[in-house]
């Protein structure tokens, strides 16, 4: 009984909509914290997960030996490798796909890699606008590589004691 007399005169009150309230107008003049993201960005570790990029020596060469350690170790199984020994007798990859829907950045593939050929860069603004943009084509890959070496360098650098 004494229960429901409670409950009836909170609702006759309205006590909690004016607990809601009394929070409302507590934040409406507090200090925003929301980011113009185009213009404002906010600064990212340097050990960040973003957009994979495959990387090539100095001389030009594709670093990638096409062990497919990075494939075997994916949980999300989002790489697809395919290798061809090229007329030098060297192994390569002929395909390096990477599903970029499938992938959760998880970063193994990039410690699986014995010669540093895959790494996950700081990129975090890319998207995909028609179907099929989602795959990471290795030409896609190593394009990103070749853009962003420098910035890939630094990270490696900056990263290294935590290695």
């Amino acid at each position: 009984m004494k229960a429901a007399t409670t409950a009836w005169v909170k609702t006759f009150l309205l006590t909690d909509l004016l607990r809601g309230l009394r929070v409302t107008f507590r934040n409406l003049f507090a200090p925003k914290v929301t980011v113009q993201f185009p213009e404002e960005r906010i600064p990212k570790s340097a050990r960040y997960r973003g957009l994979h990029a495959l990387r090539r020596y100095p001389n030009g060469e594709e670093r990638c030996i096409a062990c497919k350690l990075c494939e075997a170790v994916c949980p999300a199984l989002a790489i697809t490798i395919d290798s061809d020994v090229g007329p030098d007798g060297v192994r390569r990859t002929s395909r390096y796909d990477i599903d970029l829907f499938k992938c959760i950045y998880c970063g193994f593939c990039e410690e699986a890699c014995p010669v540093d050929a895959i790494v996950l860069t700081r990129i975090d603004a890319f998207h995909m606008e028609a179907s099929g943009e989602n795959i990471a084509t290795k030409d896609l890959l190593l394009a990103v590589g070749d853009r962003f070496e420098d910035q890939i360098r630094r990270d490696r650098v900056e990263d290294a004691p935590y290695r």
